[in-house]
């Protein structure tokens, strides 16, 4: 039967994949600004913003610290921003989003696109196989689902198109910072 995910403990964290090899594989230090994940959620940078700052979703390979600093999300954040509109878009409360995330936020990639959400409206479910699907509509508490491994096919096509960035590598120096060092080093 499916998982109530309100009520569920989680799942023991797997790796973080690609799904399906057309991009390079990405690591804990690859991931895209902001901007490229919006237009790839189809949300805006506010939403984007304030889903950050409330801790609703927040970018796993590199936070925001600052004015002018660029916070990168992950391949699979960017899936759960597309899942997160969904479900708002579907009526769904932002209390029970919070309590789906909170369950699924151990599961890697490969497991996320094994998932269909399935909600009343009121709840949300984990079904992870079509006979769970059937059960759940059969029993008359699936009104709408979102199956995540379409939801993270559409984002992979979506960021085909757009460069990553390696956080690791990435140092900011303002054109001041170099201009002292030049001026420091002779």
């Amino acid at each position: 039967m499916a998982n109530d995910l309100a009520g569920s403990t989680g799942a023991p964290s797997r790796s973080q994949g690609i799904l399906f090899g057309s991009q390079p594989p990405l690591d804990a230090y690859t991931g895209y600004r902001g901007p490229i994940a919006c237009k790839a959620a189809g949300i805006t940078y506010r939403q984007l913003d304030y889903w950050d700052r409330t801790g609703l979703v927040s970018p796993s390979v590199r936070s925001a610290t600052g004015s002018g600093s660029q916070r990168l999300y992950s391949f699979r954040d960017i899936i759960v921003l597309k899942v997160v509109k969904r479900l708002l878009s579907a009526g769904v409360s932002l209390q029970q989003i919070r309590k789906a995330l909170d369950a699924l936020k151990n599961r890697g990639v490969d497991d996320l696109a094994q998932i269909t959400l399935m909600s009343d409206g009121a709840s949300v479910y984990e079904c992870v196989s079509p006979d769970e699907v059937v059960d759940l509509i059969q029993g008359g508490q699936g009104v709408f689902g979102i199956a995540v491994g379409k939801v993270s096919r559409e984002v992979e096509t979506e960021l085909a198109s757009f460069p990553s960035e390696q956080a690791r590598h990435m140092v900011v120096v303002d054109e001041l910072a170099a201009h002292r060092a030049r001026k420091n080093a002779g």
